[in-house]
């Protein structure tokens, strides 16, 4: 039986998780400042623990609406290829332990999710919970334009 801790957090209102092992911290979203000519997911860039940091829409990422801000609104702050990236979530509101006999693979097909980014999905007694694998979330031209936003600043 082997357990790890996701943190469980929210879009458009379905629940995702990723492992706490991906994440370094959850942060209130500051001001993000915009940045021209990048991809339509890259917010910006913000401040974060001292450091400059690319902030991703994760949603828009994902092919999903675009995230409005709220009070809920959190940034997941994790590192991506070795790039500390900020992943904008509507709220980040459960850390849980999922057995890893309750994981099925994730569908070849889902829509709006690329598979590649897709771990697997959690079958709890309650719901369903999309489990999403960070490192996997952007491919290597979008980790080269996120390292070139952080090279320019």
């Amino acid at each position: 039986m082997s357990i790890e801790k996701y943190i469980v957090f929210q879009l458009q209102g379905q629940s995702y998780a990723a492992s706490i092992q991906q994440i370094v911290s959850i942060e209130l979203l500051q001001e993000v400042v915009a940045l021209p000519q990048t991809s339509e997911f890259i917010d910006g860039i913000t401040t974060l623990r001292n450091e400059v940091v690319p902030i991703i829409d994760l949603k828009t990422r994902m092919g999903l609406t675009r995230s409005q801000q709220t009070d809920q609104t959190r940034v997941l702050l994790s590192n991506v290829n070795h790039v500390q990236v900020g992943f904008v979530v509507d709220e980040a509101n459960d850390v849980i332990d999922i057995d890893a006999s309750t994981i099925e693979e994730a569908p070849t097909t889902i829509k709006g999710v690329n598979g590649n980014f897709l771990q697997g999905v959690a079958k709890l007694e309650d719901r369903l919970l999309l489990l999403l694998d960070l490192e996997h979330i952007l491919n290597y031209e979008e980790v080269s334009e996120v390292k070139q936003v952080i090279n320019e600043q």
